[in-house]
């Protein structure tokens, strides 16, 4: 007989999570996802989807009609959005500095791109001038960027890129999974046609849901593809002038429909993820855009004042790091996979490791969304300190926690 008590109810430790996502989520968050469910066309519902909208047009910084929820983690706004786009054959551009700009060449060659890409050395960005070279150089269609890279914990600046793509006619995306919320992102000004994120960094939730935003250029591209499939479409509805959408699911031609007055059915929202959703764009907009980022920039700073203080070495170009995301260089004295074992077994925190050239070299430790607070960022430096001596790196023992209370009492100051 099967012994189903093998199975007990799920009961998770606890974890203080200070890696490069995923953190612990706010609370009101999951208050928020424990709601009983409604229909997905119950006016309820429906005017949560509203809501959902309206608020994330403030967080994205945009004015654009077509701002929503991919039902799936961040990767699936990512896909979503360049399935969507990218017709087959269609030359891009992918500036890659990390893991996750390989992610963007991964998903458009799925897409059946002509892809090209052009590269630094991990720990640096590019600059404008080399981009624009680039897209004289290949004439894409699209420009893939990533903000913020967690893989590098480098920012490639993006406000001067609109204006280049805008001369060039280029549509232009990034992927803000790791970025939004605490680096500051301005879908208007900087002219991006595309943007899509993720809950589970500095928006404080679970994975699982991924907000994106559409310019009205991106939305033309995609309806140009529009396919309705058959079971719901009417005389009404008429197929675009372009190559259909190869995805049922990842259409945003559909599931713009869907979130639409048409409300014409598609999937069934993910209506625990919705909650979720629009309770971390509630609190950040409770908080302010500015003041969000502001106390991501805060945190950032004291964990980077405490990391040196400490006399670790820091990843990458410093004048490019992500607020919310911090490389640190193992000391060749120590194991890394070590420390990282007793800061979870003794401890309870989690830091992260990398990927690619950077497995095994660097930590990334977080402070992003309900962790970007000054217990978390001390409790994390005392308890690596702890590590680091027991495992024979000696460190002047407190001065790390100096170097970070001293930047918490300047801004106090």
């Amino acid at each position: 007989m099967f012994d189903f008590q093998q199975f007990p109810q799920i009961n998770p430790p606890q974890r203080l999570l200070m890696g490069p996502g995923p953190i612990n989520a706010d609370p009101r968050v999951l208050r928020a996802m424990a709601s009983q469910l409604v229909g997905q066309y119950d006016p309820v519902m429906t005017g949560y989807m509203n809501e959902v909208m309206a608020l994330y047009r403030q967080v994205f910084r945009t004015q654009n009609r077509w701002t929503m929820l991919v039902d799936g983690t961040s990767r699936a706004g990512i896909e979503a959005i360049l399935v969507s786009a990218i017709r087959p054959g269609d030359k891009v551009l992918v500036p890659v500095f990390g893991r996750f700009g390989h992610l963007l060449c991964e998903i458009a060659r799925r897409c059946r791109a002509e892809v090209h890409t052009i590269e630094v050395p991990w720990g640096e960005v590019f600059t404008p001038d080399q981009i624009e070279d680039a897209i004289v150089r290949v004439k894409p269609r699209l420009l893939l960027t990533v903000h913020g890279d967690t893989s590098t914990t480098m920012l490639q600046p993006l406000e001067h890129l609109g204006e280049i793509c805008r001369r060039h006619g280029v549509l232009f995306y990034t992927d803000a999974t790791a970025s939004l919320g605490g680096n500051v992102l301005e879908s208007d000004a900087w002219g991006l046609d595309a943007v899509s994120a993720g809950l589970q960094k500095c928006l404080g939730g679970p994975s699982g849901s991924s907000p994106v935003t559409l310019s009205p250029a991106m939305e033309a591209a995609i309806r140009a593809r529009k396919c309705v499939e058959q079971g719901i479409r009417t005389e009404a509805h008429q197929d675009g002038a372009d190559e259909m959408i190869y995805s049922n699911y990842f259409d945003l031609g559909m599931v713009m429909d869907y979130w639409g007055p048409e409300r014409l059915n598609h999937h069934t929202e993910a209506t625990s993820m919705l909650f979720a959703a629009r309770e971390c764009a509630r609190i950040m907009l409770e908080e302010g855009m500015d003041a969000l980022i502001a106390r991501h920039e805060l945190h950032g700073r004291a964990l980077l004042a405490g990391i040196q203080g400490m006399g670790l070495t820091v990843f990458g170009d410093i004048s490019h790091k992500m607020n919310n995301v911090l490389g640190v260089m193992i000391p060749q004295e120590v194991q890394g996979e070590e420390v990282r074992k007793r800061l979870l077994e003794d401890f309870h925190i989690e830091i992260g490791t990398s990927f690619g050239p950077l497995q095994g070299k660097i930590w990334r430790i977080g402070t992003m969304g309900y962790n970007a607070r000054k217990d978390c960022v001390l409790q994390t430096l005392t308890a690596l300190e702890a590590v680091l001596n027991r495992l024979g790196l000696r460190t002047v023992q407190g001065a790390g926690m100096q170097a970070a209370w001293d930047i918490y009492d300047g801004a106090n100051g």
